[in-house]
C-alpha cells in the first residue's frame, strides 16, 4: 500500500491504472461527437412472445416510501407478472422469462418477514443451474431506483435517447438491445426498501432500512432469498452496482462472504469509494480536461486527436506539479498555472481567483468549471456527462448525488426513463400497481446513516473533524483478499464529474491490498461517456465487450475450482483425524 495517494503510478493503457497492470480489457474508440444516438444501430420491433402464456399481476398494495411507512404482514406476499420472450444477440436467438414482483425478506435473527422487495428479473429458459450465471443490478443515491440501469444499460430491451444532446418530449422508443448481457447470465434488477415498490414489513419502518450496514444486509438477505425460491444456488454469481451502488456493492460482497455465499465477479461502474475524497481536484482535474478536450476549449497545440492519451499525460500533472502547486499556494509557478489554464480551458486570473482548485464551488452550490467553461455562450455543463450542456439559468451545474436535480444529463433523458418505464412495466412486463412507483427517494437521502465499520481496521470512518465519512475500498481490499478468485472491473466515463474516473483509480490503488497477485484480479476501463458509461452507444457496446471478457474469466478458472477442491479436501482430512481414535478425548 502506498502512503501517498497522490503519487501513484499513473495510468497504462485503457486498463489502467496501475491497479491490475496486466489484466488489459479491449480498449475503448475515441469519442466522436457525431456518434450516432443510442439506439440507432438496433432493430425497432418489440421483443417477440414465445407462444407462452403470460400471467398479468395487479399489486393493490400501497407502497410508502416515507421513513416511517410499512405495509402490513398480511400484505407480504410473493406474487408476480410473468411473461415469455425472446431477443437475438450476438446472433444467438434467446427464449426468455420476465418475473416481476416481490420477494420477502426476512430478519435473520428472528426469521420473521421484515421487507417486501421488488425486483425485475430476466432469466434464459432451460438453462442448467451450474451452468448460468446470476447477476444482481442496482443503481445508487442512496434512494434510487434500478430503473435507470434496467432501462438504459443490459436488459433485453432498452430505452432509445438523443444523448449526449436533449432527448425531444414524447412519443419516445423502446427497442430490443443488442448489447444486452443476456446472452451471458440471467439479469436481476433490485429495488432497495423506499424504492421501486419496495417497503418495509411491520412493524419495521423504511427507515430501519436506510443506512450503508443496514441496506447491504437487506439486499443480502434478498439475495439468498432469490437463490432458495429460483433453486440458484449453485450459479456463478455477480454484482453490478452504479454510483453509490458501488459502495453498497463493496460492503455487500464482504457481507456475503461472510454467509457463505462466495461472488465470481463484480462491476463497479462509476465508482465512490472513499468519500474523503470526494471534491478532490487532483482526482476531477483529468475529467475537466476531458470536458475542455469534447468542447474544443483546450490551450494545448497541437490539439491532442486521441482522449485516453491525453488523459494520461493530464494524470502525470495532476499528481505531480498540479498537486505541489495546490499545496504552495498562494505561492505560484507561473508555468504550471498556464499548463493549468491550457488543460483546463480556463483563464490563468479565473484559475487563481479559484485558489486553483478546478473542482470548487461557489456560495449556491454550483460547480464553478462546469458553470463557467461555455459561459460565453450562457451555458452550463452537466456534472454527470460533461459532454451535455443546457441553458444557463443559475440551477444547472449542481451536484445532487441522490437526484441530479436539474443537471443538464439528468434533463436530457427523465422525461424517456419515466415514460418508458411505465409503458414497459405495464404494457409488456404486465405488471400493474396503485401506489406511485419511487425512481429517486430524496427523503432515503436525507434520512441515510452513512456509520460503517472499515473490516480492515484502516479506522476511516470519520475525518479529522470526527465527521462521518463513508471508506468502503477496505470492504473490497477485504472480500479480495479472502475471496481469492473474484473479478473486479472498474468501468468508468471520462466525462463525470460526480464520480471522476482518475479518482477511482487513486482510491483503488490506495486500498490495503497487497497482495499482487490478488490485485491481477482487479482491471479498470475507461469509456467517452458519462456517470451513465451505457447511454452512449459506442461506450455501451464495448463495455458489453468488458463484461464478456471478465465473465468468461470468472466462469472458466479450471485453476480456481482445482484450488477449490484442494480446500474441501483438507477440510475433510482435517475433520478425519479430529475423529479418529487416536485424536479422541
Amino acid at each position: 500500500m502506498n502512503s501517498d495517494p497522490l503519487t501513484t503510478k499513473t495510468i497504462h493503457g485503457h486498463t489502467g491504472t496501475g491497479v491490475a497492470p496486466d489484466a488489459g480489457a479491449v480498449a475503448p474508440r475515441p469519442a466522436e461527437a457525431n456518434e450516432p444516438a443510442a439506439g440507432e444501430r438496433a432493430a425497432k420491433t418489440p421483443a417477440r412472445s414465445t407462444g407462452k402464456k403470460d400471467q398479468p399481476y395487479f399489486d393493490p398494495v400501497a407502497y410508502g416510501n416515507g421513513p416511517d411507512d410499512s405495509v402490513e404482514a398480511t400484505e407480504a406476499d410473493e406474487n408476480a407478472a410473468i411473461t415469455h420472450h425472446t431477443a437475438t444477440i450476438g446472433g444467438e436467438k434467446i427464449a426468455y422469462t420476465a418475473t416481476v414482483g416481490h420477494l420477502v425478506t426476512v430478519d435473520p435473527s428472528s426469521s420473521k418477514p421484515d421487507a417486501k422487495m421488488f425486483y425485475v428479473a430476466f432469466t434464459k429458459d432451460g438453462a442448467k443451474e451450474e451452468e448460468r450465471p446470476l447477476t444482481f443490478f442496482y443503481n445508487g443515491g442512496p434512494g434510487s431506483s434500478s430503473v435507470f440501469v434496467l432501462l438504459g444499460s443490459f436488459g433485453p430491451r432498452r430505452i432509445k435517447t438523443a444523448m449526449p444532446s436533449f432527448t425531444p418530449p414524447a412519443p419516445y422508443e423502446m427497442e430490443d438491445n443488442p448489447d444486452s448481457l443476456l446472452d451471458k447470465s440471467d439479469l436481476i434488477f433490485i429495488n432497495p426498501v423506499g424504492t421501486g415498490y419496495s417497503a418495509a414489513i411491520a412493524p419495521n419502518k423504511n427507515r430501519d432500512f436506510w443506512g450503508v450496514d443496514q441496506d447491504a444486509d437487506s439486499i443480502k438477505q434478498f439475495i439468498k432469498r432469490y437463490l432458495t425460491k429460483n433453486n440458484r444456488w449453485n450459479s456463478p454469481k455477480f454484482l453490478f452496482g452504479e454510483s453509490y451502488g458501488t459502495a453498497r456493492s463493496c460492503v455487500l460482497a464482504y457481507r456475503l462472504h461472510e454467509d457463505g455465499v462466495d461472488l465470481n465477479g463484480i462491476t463497479l461502474q462509476s465508482s465512490i469509494l472513499d468519500y474523503r475524497q470526494a471534491g478532490n481536484p487532483v482526482g476531477a482535474l483529468p475529467t475537466a480536461a476531458a470536458d475542455a478536450w469534447y468542447h474544443k476549449k483546450l490551450g494545448v497545440h497541437p490539439t491532442p486527436t486521441n482522449l485516453l492519451n491525453f488523459m494520461e499525460e493530464v494524470a502525470e500533472f495532476a499528481r505531480t506539479d498540479y498537486l505541489n502547486a495546490l499545496r504552495k499556494f498562494p505561492q505560484t509557478d507561473d508555468e504550471v498555472v498556464e499548463k493549468l489554464a491550457e488543460y483546463t480551458g480556463i483563464d490563468k486570473v479565473t484559475l487563481l481567483a479559484w485558489s486553483l482548485d478546478i473542482a470548487a464551488y461557489d456560495s449556491r452550490g454550483n460547480s464553478l468549471f462546469l458553470t463557467t467553461l461555455l459561459k460565453s455562450k450562457g451555458e452550463s455543463l452537466g456534472s454527470y456527462d460533461g459532454r451535455v450542456t443546457a441553458v444557463s439559468t443559475g440551477i444547472a451545474g449542481k451536484i445532487d448525488p441522490n437526484s441530479g436535480g436539474n443537471d443538464p444529463t439528468m434533463t436530457a433523458v427523465s422525461g424517456v426513463y419515466t415514460a418508458m418505464w411505465n409503458s414497459y412495466l405495464n404494457e409488456q412486463l404486465k405488471f400493474t400497481s396503485t401506489s406511485s412507483f419511487t425512481d429517486l427517494n430524496d427523503q432515503a437521502f436525507i434520512n441515510w446513516d452513512f456509520k460503517h465499520t472499515d473490516p480492515t481496521g484502516e479506522e476511516k470512518g470519520v475525518d479529522a473533524k470526527g465527521n462521518v465519512v463513508l471508506y468502503t475500498a477496505g470492504d473490497l481490499a477485504a472480500v479480495m483478499a479472502l475471496n481469492v478468485d473474484l473479478k473486479v472491473l472498474a468501468a468508468n466515463g471520462m466525462y463525470d464529474f460526480v464520480t471522476p474516473f482518475y479518482q477511482t483509480i487513486l482510491d483503488l490503488q490506495q486500498m490495503p491490498l497487497i497482495d499482487k497477485t490478488v490485485r491481477q484480479n482487479l482491471s479498470a476501463t475507461f469509456y467517452p461517456s458519462g456517470h451513465m458509461v451505457y447511454l452512449d452507444g459506442g461506450s455501451r457496446t464495448q463495455l458489453k465487450a468488458d463484461l464478456a471478457k471478465m465473465y468468461s474469466e470468472a466462469t472458466s478458472n479450471h485453476e480456481a475450482m482445482s484450488r477449490i477442491i484442494t480446500l474441501q479436501k483438507i477440510t475433510a482430512d482435517k475433520a478425519g483425524k479430529a475423529l479418529s481414535p487416536e485424536n479422541a478425548q
